[in-house]
């Protein structure tokens, strides 16, 4: 996997004429066989997540369902329904692509990309 700071420029929210894209936050971190993602999507429900991995990008996709469109009188509003987190990672060769696994449980998705055999640390035996 590419480090992370490759990907700050993709920090930054996205627009295009149909909708508007929130990044979810994102924990990853690296044991000796796996590298393991992290992202924070509240509010979505598990049949709307999707996961691709094309041109050696990894994406996640997540819209929220709209809610009632009911107005009301808000005194302070931070959060946005009906939105989609999508968030894009540039994969490379270290990570066993056929392997990628994921689950979503409670708001959460945790994306597990192990390692290729070759690249993983070793013990070399003395003989």
């Amino acid at each position: 996997m590419t480090d992370v700071k490759d990907n700050k420029d993709t920090l930054v929210q996205e627009y295009n004429k149909e909708e508007y894209y929130i990044y979810p936050l994102v924990n990853i971190h690296e044991t000796n066989d796996e590298f393991v993602l992290v992202a924070d999507m509240p509010g979505v429900p598990k049949e709307n997540v999707t996961i691709n991995f094309a041109d050696d990008f990894l994406t996640i996709k997540g819209k929220m369902n709209p809610v009632n469109s009911e107005v009301k009188k808000y005194i302070l509003k931070e959060t946005g329904y009906g939105n989609t987190y999508l968030r894009k990672f540039r994969i490379n060769d270290t990570i066993d692509t056929n392997k990628i696994d994921a689950v979503y449980e409670n708001g959460q998705l945790t994306v597990k990309m192990p390692k290729h055999d070759r690249v993983k640390p070793r013990t070399i035996s003395i003989k």
